[in-house]
């Protein structure tokens, strides 16, 4: 029988192990985008660049054409990181760009989180060309989205087919926080939750409000 310790699993995200890489967030992919809702999926995309912001994680931010054709990249994620270089490409494949792997290697975590527009052209190239060399892959579901929703789930389906790891948006700042008693984040994740996580931001910002409630503590 095996012996049960109070210790994370290995495959449980951690803010030092892993690079995220934020791709294509831009109005030309964000026009045809049809499988999710805009607002929403702006949203999700603004809660994990924040969570990479308060957890300091290694992030890659990378566009298409975004002068020639595709646009700027989402005010409200590149927000978080002021003064942070875009590498702007000509390639879909995030992958095939050398100063994208460039910086890859340069960072060097062994995981890498995606999230970006379209996923079945955009995240689906870099997903399987990092797994075929090595790399140990999540991309956020809710945080990606594509022309159709039959677009969208052939993708994801694809994705894990390849071995990659999918994920939501919540899920990826609580698992990094993944304990209350941090108390050296846990102003910084509740903030953000409350200003992006929807219903649950809004029952933190109730609790905290009605009750002073917070959530490190034993009832």
């Amino acid at each position: 029988m095996p012996n049960a310790t109070a210790t994370p699993g290995k495959t449980l995200l951690s803010p030092a192990d892993h690079t995220l890489i934020l791709i294509d967030f831009q109005p030309q992919m964000a026009f045809a985008t049809r499988s999710i809702d805009i607002g929403m999926l702006r949203t999700n995309a603004s809660l994990i660049a924040n969570a990479a912001k308060v957890f300091d994680v290694s992030t890659i931010l990378t566009t298409v054409a975004a002068k020639a054709f595709s646009g700027p990249m989402f005010e409200e994620i590149t927000a978080p990181f002021p003064g942070k270089t875009l590498l702007d490409r000509t390639s879909m494949n995030t992958w095939e760009d050398a100063a994208v792997i460039e910086e890859v290697n340069r960072i060097g975590k062994p995981r890498l989180v995606m999230a970006g527009l379209w996923t079945s052209v955009c995240i689906v190239g870099p997903v399987a060309s990092a797994i075929d060399q090595g790399f140990e892959v999540y991309f956020i579901a809710d945080a990606c989205g594509d022309v159709s929703p039959e677009a969208h789930e052939r993708a994801v389906q694809r994705m894990i087919q390849l071995g990659a790891v999918p994920m939501t948006s919540l899920q990826y700042l609580l698992e990094l926080q993944r304990d209350w008693a941090r108390t050296e984040t846990y102003d910084a994740t509740t903030g953000t939750a409350k200003k992006f996580a929807g219903g649950y931001g809004l029952g933190v910002t109730y609790a905290k409000a009605m009750f002073g409630a917070q959530e490190g503590g034993h009832g």
